[in-house]
């Protein structure tokens, strides 16, 4: 994840039917791996679960997963893709990878090493390992579920043997997954002639929080407060949600997942040009369950046979991704309905099975638990645009900043937990958070949580924005925590308060020296915000300053930062 003002690519959290799969998933593969013996004999079969993920969702699974196997007498470990080498993958025999997708099909951050090292042209055969992918994905992007499908052929390409076909989930999984899950332990008991059944009493399980995506916690918004100046470009608010007694937790760098609903003026356009304005249930539907905001794979393909000499057909047609992205910018379902031909126009009963389902928005937690643990903050950027006639509006961001607040008004929301995402366990330990905009939501609860913890570790912040005057959000809490010595360095960026734009990555290689003799210290670095274009910049720098400092070249560079990423001490949170 993810926005901190934008979303959050992330694993599906877990659900009721979920927590059924893991527990059948998890006593499946205790069977499968484990030869039936009554004396307490070690285990005869190990699985090896090898997780990629960008949220922690996928950690916090293959956790789940070894730990209940190991009460079933089945060895086990879980890793992440990056800190296995294809040496010691070649050496495993039943290795199940269970990873996610985020941004424009990449790896996740913990597995870009091993897909490194996996391509290589001196990558070990794998004849002897049996295999099972899982893909967790949205297929709302063109490169669904890409590092599944990436991983699954070169393991082929390799020698390995599939135990199962992967499976690409969507994100809601549950059935899929479930399916896959079956056919793999089948296989796998009749490989190692597993019988079933275990003398060992398994513990019980962890307490989870019974807050998810389909039972979210209606909590009360408390506040509701514009952080940027009026005069600002962009409107980035900060909000509180209120606990309650709902008996939530969290950890500073989680993320809050909020359920919207859809603008009641934007549901009513799009009912009244399909001429159905007084289809009640219809409007429930487009209101809570449609995504009407973003146009569905689905629905494009639908117009584009409608009406294969139109406008959208010619742009399909010209077959780059590009070409159709820039021509969609901006565009929502009332768009592409009110540009197609009415006479070919899909009507209202055919509309709505091309619609995804409406999905929580999740945003990067900006409190910490132990400053603040009967609320959760956020600090989004409310998303508006448009001209004339139409004005456009981000479903997340303005249902909070315009259609929530009130003492009887509550916001569904849960707690998505990041593993991955967090400060250091060693209070000693330095930190350099990299977030301009929004991207400080994560910082600020780091900081909060270091002051409330007396952590002694030195923290240096570069954050930035456009304007000083206008955009530097928390500026008097910054200033409060530099003067108590909580902060120990801020560098900031206003990219247009000067002829020449100046960014996070500028500040970073002035100040190269210090920041490679924070490095040596020990210190770990966050970044959070845009993946696109800030996040690569900021390696580009941080890779320049290490090569810079260590005068060792390029290739030296990137394995210093490789060292830093198997170490966890170089982690992201980017959307």
């Amino acid at each position: 994840m993810p926005p901190t003002g934008a979303l959050i690519p992330a694993d599906a959290p877990f659900s009721a039917q979920q927590e059924s799969w893991l527990a059948g998933f998890i006593a499946g593969i205790a069977a499968a791996g484990r030869r039936e013996s009554a004396s307490g004999d070690a285990p005869t079969a190990t699985i090896d679960v090898l997780f990629g993920t960008q949220t922690g969702n996928a950690e916090f699974l293959a956790g789940e997963l070894v730990a209940g196997a190991r009460t079933r007498g089945l060895g086990g470990t879980a890793t992440a893709l990056d800190a296995v080498t294809p040496d010691q993958l070649a050496a495993m025999s039943h290795v199940l990878v269970v990873t996610s997708t985020y941004g424009e099909g990449e790896l996740p951050d913990n597995a870009g090493l091993f897909w490194e090292a996996l391509q290589s042209d001196t990558a070990p055969r794998l004849e002897g390992v049996r295999y099972a992918v899982l893909g967790l994905g949205d297929r709302g992007y063109d490169d669904f579920c890409q590092a599944a499908k990436l991983i699954d052929t070169r393991l082929e390409q390799l020698g390995a043997a599939r135990l199962h076909e992967r499976v690409d989930c969507d994100v809601d999984f549950e059935e899929p997954a479930a399916e896959w899950t079956t056919t793999v332990l089948d296989r796998l008991a009749a490989e190692t002639g597993a019988t079933g059944g275990t003398d060992a009493t398994p513990p019980s399980p962890t307490p989870r929080s019974p807050w998810n995506k389909r039972t979210p916690y209606r909590s009360r918004l408390a506040v509701n407060r514009l952080l940027s100046s009026p005069h600002s470009a962009k409107e980035i608010r900060h909000y509180e949600f209120d606990l309650g007694d709902s008996g939530i937790t969290y950890e500073a760098g989680d993320a809050l997942a909020v359920v919207p609903l859809n603008d009641e003026r934007l549901v009513g356009a799009l009912l009244e040009h399909l001429g159905a304005s007084d289809d009640e249930e219809a409007a429930r539907l487009l209101r809570t369950e449609r995504e009407i905001r973003t146009p569905s794979k689905e629905l494009i393909a639908d117009l584009v046979e409608r009406a294969p000499s139109g406008e959208l057909a010619a742009v399909v047609a010209q077959g780059t991704r590009s070409d159709l992205d820039s021509w969609l910018w901006g565009r929502d379902v009332l768009d592409l309905l009110r540009d197609a031909d009415p006479a070919t126009a899909p009507p209202l009963p055919e509309l709505l099975p091309l619609l995804r389902p409406l999905q929580a928005r999740q945003y990067s937690i900006s409190s910490s638990p132990l400053a603040h643990p009967d609320r959760i903050h956020l600090t989004v950027a409310s998303v508006r645009y448009g001209s004339g006639q139409r004005r456009y509006e981000g479903v997340a961001s303005t249902y909070l900043a315009d259609r929530t607040g009130g003492e009887d008004a509550a916001v569904g929301v849960y707690v998505q937990p990041n593993a991955s995402f967090g400060v250091p366990v060693d209070d000693d330990a330095p930190m350099v958070m990299i977030g301009p905009g929004t991207g400080i939501a994560p910082f600020r609860g780091f900081l909060h949580e270091r002051a409330a913890r007396g952590a002694s570790g030195r923290n240096w912040l570069f954050f930035g924005d456009r304007h000083r005057e206008t955009d530097f959000v928390y500026e008097d809490e910054l200033s409060e925590l530099r003067t108590r010595g909580v902060l120990t360095e801020l560098d900031l960026a206003f990219s247009r308060d000067q002829a020449e734009k100046v960014y996070v990555q500028t500040r970073m290689r002035e100040r190269s020296r210090e920041l490679y003799g924070w490095l040596e210290d020990g210190a770990h670095v966050y970044v959070c915000g845009d993946a696109s274009r800030m996040a690569k910049d900021v390696e580009a720098a941080l890779l320049g300053v290490v090569a810079e400092q260590r005068g060792r070249g390029d290739d030296d560079a990137a394995e210093y930062l490789a060292d830093l990423r198997r170490a966890k001490r170089y982690v992201r949170d980017v959307y």
